[in-house]
């Protein structure tokens, strides 16, 4: 599908997902979340091993919701607003594949919210994050206040929140926000090294790994665990598995399908 305000580019197996609002920080409307929903719903059924979010331009992630969009809303399409942005984020987090967010530069409200929805966080060292709303009069709304925390802790979340905080790079690596630092103009070749290597492990295993640790997130501690026991037995029979141990005791690198 084409669409005017996203990009979805494919590499062999890896796709990345480009919010194409350059002029606007990549501000996510109406038109906008609409084709990320229906983009993340394609790399789904194309398959994809990995997917990649950015933003277009050198300026933005994704720098928020767009408030001119918002400012009019009433409680009822402020809900329903707020249920797609749900659906986006949740359904990038129960995406069979890896996902990573390369955060090249402003991530605000919405924003952030996109890149706590993916698995892996890597922020150029111009990225600056924040879950920014309260200043808006407003709270996160699309998953930030459930997955801040999870990230950073309770303290550290309510802070951020609270305030407003906006921090860089450095910090939020520290706080464990993102999990790598990058130069910035090393940030597209070190997410395409890095999508590149996950879209070589074993597919089955990998979605299995992921399915397990989100399991984890709402499950009492014995059923997440009873949940990996199972996924773990599960994949013996597999090819993956059988390459991947035979590949060990022959002591050469596996290919896996």
């Amino acid at each position: 599908m084409a669409w005017d305000t996203v990009r979805l580019e494919w590499d062999d197996e890896v796709a990345t997902l480009v919010v194409d609002r350059p002029d606007r920080m990549n501000a996510l409307n109406a038109e906008t979340m609409d084709a990320v929903e229906e983009a993340v719903t394609e790399v789904r059924e194309e398959g994809a091993r990995v997917l990649v979010v950015t933003g277009a331009g050198d300026e933005a992630f994704v720098a928020g919701a767009d408030i001119a969009h918002m400012k009019d809303l009433g409680t009822a399409e402020a809900q329903a607003y707020a249920e797609q942005g749900h659906r986006i984020a949740s359904a990038i987090e129960s995406l069979p594949a890896p996902t990573i967010a390369a955060i090249n530069g402003y991530a605000f409200g919405g924003g952030c919210e996109l890149a706590l929805a993916c698995d892996m966080r890597v922020a150029s060292e111009r990225a600056i994050l924040g879950q920014t709303e309260i200043d808006l009069g407003i709270i996160p709304g699309w998953g930030g206040t459930q997955r801040l925390p999870a990230l950073v802790g309770d303290e550290t979340a309510r802070r951020m929140i609270y305030f407003g905080e906006r921090i860089d790079a450095t910090d939020a690596y520290e706080r464990g926000l993102v999990g790598e630092v990058v130069a910035h103009d090393q940030l597209r070749d070190s997410v395409a090294e890095m999508a590149a290597e996950l879209a070589e492990k074993p597919r089955v295993a990998l979605h299995a790994a992921k399915e397990a640790i989100n399991a984890g997130h709402d499950a009492p501690r014995s059923a997440a665990l009873e949940h990996e026991a199972r996924a773990w037995s599960g994949l013996f029979g597999t090819d993956d598995q059988k390459e991947g141990m035979d590949a060990f005791l022959e002591k050469r690198d596996p290919v896996f399908e």
